[in-house]
């Protein structure tokens, strides 16, 4: 992972632009450093979470239906049990704003790229009387690390938000996350993959919004408790978050997935004291990626709606039901 970041710096990769011979010398000094740390340790598969959340609410009427695409932590590496996955918790939480039992599908692959996306939409949208509510993308790490160009990286992004819009499903995407958060990453190498993490979040801003769909920026996975406490966000390997990362993490996208589905009880007006407004989409983007959790909803073009919407507190997650009709 840390040899991949450096290669994509130094050779143009993010848009960082070609190094002096010098500075890949530092940069090669600093990839065998972190390689001794970063993934020393094992990350167990994620575990399988698809199935119904929220039982106590079932009234007989349909389920809300949730999909999650995208990498690793989308799908959850790093935990052991279902209920402390990203999906597991944002279904919960959804059923509990919503009091409605949710219908949660995974379709995330652990190492995936955005060029992914296309096979796991397609997956979803495979049965048309099924399409998601809504559907969460978490994606960007990888594209980062295997030096995919940002160009390349929003195409398919872009084109998998339209996809799923045009199919009638809301999308929140969770931005590519600070990869200048991995704890063993030294400077220089830590600043440039941050600096090449962010570029490509206010990217995918931007292609996401004009797509339709709506961004909560994952800057540092979502909280200063990842700089001021990086053994006990981060999972055994040093790379995919623990349990407690991911609820971090889900707590700051469980309000804009319930307002896209407008069950979240917060009136939507904008609150100068809390730095929300109305800006350019480029502006917006690139000021979300200074501030995790911080959500950009497109307005009329070009204009977006910066908001920092409030957190609560996750209910406990209780395994999830089997859905007896689940697909293969």
């Amino acid at each position: 992972m840390a040899r991949r970041i450096a290669a994509g710096a130094a050779y143009g990769g993010g848009g960082i632009g070609l190094l002096g011979a010098a500075a890949v010398g530092v940069l090669l000094a600093e990839v065998r450093l972190a390689k001794r740390s970063v993934g020393g340790g094992v990350a167990p598969l994620p575990p399988a979470a698809d199935g119904l959340y929220g039982r106590g609410y079932d009234g007989g009427a349909e389920p809300l239906r949730l999909a999650l695409l995208g990498d690793s932590t989308a799908a959850g590496q790093g935990v052991r049990r279902a209920g402390q996955t990203p999906g597991a918790l944002l279904a919960s939480g959804l059923a509990a704003v919503a009091e409605s039992p949710v219908e949660l599908r995974n379709v995330a692959l652990p190492g995936a790229r955005s060029d992914d996306l296309e096979r796991q939409v397609t997956l979803l949208l495979a049965h048309p009387g099924r399409v998601p509510d809504v559907c969460v993308i978490m994606i960007g790490a990888n594209d980062v690390t295997h030096r995919m160009s940002a160009t390349q990286s929003v195409r398919y992004l872009a084109t998998a938000v339209r996809r799923l819009r045009t199919a009638g499903a809301e999308v929140v995407v969770g931005t590519c996350p600070d990869l200048g958060t991995i704890e063993p990453v030294y400077q220089p190498l830590r600043w440039l993959a941050r600096r090449v993490s962010r570029q490509l979040a206010a990217a995918q801003t931007i292609v996401v919004v004009e797509q339709g769909g709506r961004t909560v920026s994952l800057g540092d996975l979502l909280g200063p408790e990842f700089a001021a406490n990086p053994r006990e966000m981060f999972g055994a390997d040093n790379y995919h978050p623990s349990a407690e990362g991911y609820a971090t993490a889900a707590m700051a996208m469980l309000p804009t997935l319930c307002a896209v589905l407008d069950v979240w009880p917060e009136e939507e007006r904008l609150e100068a004291d809390r730095r929300e407004g109305m800006l350019p989409v480029a502006k917006a983007a690139a000021e979300a990626v200074e501030e995790a959790g911080t959500e950009v909803t497109g307005a009329r073009a070009p204009w977006a709606l910066l908001k920092h919407r409030r957190r609560r507190r996750l209910p406990s997650v209780q395994d999830p039901a089997p859905l007896p009709d689940a697909h293969p």
